[in-house]
């Protein structure tokens, strides 16, 4: 909140998990109270994100909101870096967690976010801004 009462421009990076269906829900409390603050987490960030991007559209801020599961091609840059949807979804598909990631998949999520977030700057921030020239890790793309 404080960003948004400071800055005119917002730029949001969403890296979170999705939250799977539990078409079985654990029956101790503990694992049913585990759940149940998940669901509340997740129902706030789905909030935040929706009244963010609404604020876009309605000009009450400048900025952009991208996500790791963007479709890339959703932002009509011709000159995006080329990033299949299926490709960025096995990446987006990578466990959020504390132990090491290997090189290689590390690699790719940083030359996915590197992509979707310049095509987010030049299509909704600056479109004067200069055509990025490739990935940081141009041997890898993003799968």
């Amino acid at each position: 909140e404080s960003v948004w009462k400071q800055t005119a421009t917002v730029l949001v990076s969403d890296a979170g998990g999705r939250m799977a269906p539990e078409p079985k829900p654990k029956r101790d409390w503990i694992r049913h109270s585990v759940r149940v603050l998940n669901v509340i987490d997740n129902q706030v960030r789905s909030l935040r994100k929706r009244q963010v991007i609404e604020s876009f559209k309605q000009g009450l801020r400048k900025g952009t909101y991208w996500g790791i599961r963007t479709n890339i091609a959703d932002y009509h840059l011709d000159t995006a870096l080329n990033c299949s949807f299926e490709k960025t979804l096995l990446l987006a598909n990578i466990a959020t967690r504390l132990s090491r990631i290997n090189s290689g998949d590390q690699e790719k999520l940083i030359n996915w976010g590197y992509a979707v977030s310049d095509a987010a700057m030049r299509r909704h921030v600056n479109p004067d801004l200069p055509m990025t020239p490739g990935f940081p890790y141009p041997k890898r793309g993003v799968g």
